[in-house]
């Protein structure tokens, strides 16, 4: 039988030996996924869009909601029992302050641009994070999106576009809540998510999931098994006249090619980098990420996001900042060192290198917190927390303000978008929703909102963002 070795094993029984690296997924089988819904896409006569094929974004998500009021929109005025204990400081734009956890941040300060008037009703974790990411207008939470996040709809518009690494990358995802889905492909279908970048890039022994072959001998029988799979399958080849397997056949061989080329690879490798450049950034969790998005872009990755959580937050490992979490406060200092270097570095490199006008940088997490300050029993002692049983200040979810720095993408910089009143409740100048958010990354990617070529599950067309138009204070 054509496809069997000597052994008595099928050709696709040898690339998953070889491939075995992908877990209970290879690569082959996301890429060859993908490519299904590429040609399913090709063959639909729906304009797709402008294409703008060297722009990119890099998300940096804080999950759970940052404390507005602490960091970005201080309110030094406000009444005690709103204001936190952070003394507004200067930055390098004259009228522009943020709080003294940011020093670094400040410094570069006419690199980026602040909203501060981005409101909407999902006071949900699972909502807020769906109306921020996918425009979801339902003020409900639900277990999983029933639109594509932005990720995914670039993903797709960039469907065609030829590349050794995928187009949309998740180092430490942006996916769930708890056990919520936040963001995901939807209709779309999995071929327009991420591929996924798990674990601690500081760590030594860090290796990227499905990626490495661990040595040059590997590498050697990966081939060589391929190599002879090719050639026992070519009867096969031949006989198929559906173009099936020559289609599967040129993503096994892109899987091949990531593995045992250089270029992704090097991409991935932070070793690349100066010891002093993995210093500015910050050598822990936060810091690396962002520096391995830097180089991702770099090497022509459309979306990059990035999820700041973990240990690096404090005891519950999110921005989720109830009292009966956290000490918001102690939290907020405790975190805000590797913050800021690590946002301060991205914004300052990517200048540098001259990533500025296609690379856009933002900054954000599903809400703001309550202006008021709460105080409430503790749930459990550790980092930034006091013992169960103390009662310690917090701040709850807040989606009635917020605030986005955006850096890069061309924009106009060294700027404040909007106002929120002296209590930093609501926006009371330049009201933004998340479908002008979403607009604005869709214009930075030159995707076209009407003709997409996107449909649901019933067939109908979608438009992307409907109720939103790009933030022109933000359009360079």
């Amino acid at each position: 039988m054509a496809g069997l070795d000597p052994g008595g094993h099928s050709r696709r029984q040898l690339l998953r030996a070889g491939l075995g690296g992908f877990a209970s997924l290879s690569l082959a089988d996301v890429l060859r996924r993908q490519a299904l819904a590429n040609e399913a896409a090709r063959s639909d006569d729906t304009p797709s869009g402008r294409r703008s094929a060297d722009t990119a974004v890099i998300l940096v998500w804080l999950r759970g909601g940052c404390s507005h009021l602490d960091t970005f929109d201080p309110k030094p005025e406000a009444p005690l029992e709103f204001r936190g204990p952070f003394a507004p400081i200067n930055t390098v734009v004259p009228g522009i302050q943020l709080t003294e956890l940011l020093p670094r941040t400040a410094q570069v300060a006419d690199r980026f641009t602040l909203l501060r008037s981005i409101a909407h009703d999902g006071g949900g974790h699972p909502a807020g994070s769906l109306q921020v990411l996918s425009g979801d207008r339902d003020a409900a939470d639900k277990p999983a999106p029933v639109h594509p996040d932005w990720m995914s709809v670039a993903a797709f518009a960039r469907r065609h576009q030829q590349s050794a690494l995928p187009n949309y990358i998740a180092v430490n995802p942006v996916d769930r809540y708890d056990n919520f889905v936040i963001a995901g492909p939807a209709y779309l279908g999995p071929a327009f998510g991420p591929f996924q970048v798990t674990g601690n890039p500081d760590a030594p022994d860090f290796r990227v999931p499905n990626l490495t072959l661990g040595s040059a001998a590997a590498e050697q029988r990966l081939t060589s098994r391929a190599t002879l799979a090719g050639r026992l399958d070519r009867i096969a080849r031949g006989l198929d006249t559906s173009g099936a397997m020559e289609a599967a056949d040129r993503f096994e061989q892109q899987a091949l090619a990531l593995l045992t080329s250089g270029e992704a690879r090097r991409a991935f490798d932070l070793s690349q980098e100066s010891d002093a450049t993995r210093e500015r950034y910050g050598r822990n969790a936060w810091g690396q990420q962002c520096l391995m998005a830097r180089r991702l872009v770099e090497a022509g990755v459309t979306v990059v996001t990035t999820e700041f959580d973990g240990p690096l937050c404090g005891r519950v490992a999110n921005w989720d900042d109830h009292a009966v979490n956290h000490h918001v406060f102690d939290a907020l200092a405790y975190r805000a060192p590797p913050f800021d270097q690590a946002v301060s570095a991205l914004i300052e490199d990517l200048y540098a290198r001259g990533l500025d006008q296609r690379v856009m940088v933002i900054v954000t997490g599903e809400f703001g917190r309550t202006p008021r300050i709460s105080h409430v029993a503790s749930s459990g002692g550790g980092v930034a927390s006091a013992a169960a049983g103390t009662v310690q200040p917090g701040r709850d979810h807040w989606p009635r303000a917020n605030t986005m720095l955006f850096a890069g993408g061309g924009i106009r910089t060294g700027a404040v978008i909007g106002a929120t009143d002296a209590k930093g409740e609501d926006p009371i100048e330049r009201r933004v929703g998340p479908d002008d958010f979403l607009a604005t990354i869709y214009h930075h990617l030159g995707i076209d909102r009407i003709n997409t070529g996107i449909v649901d599950f019933s067939g109908r067309p979608v438009l992307l963002a409907p109720q939103g138009e790009p933030i022109p204070e933000l359009l360079g």
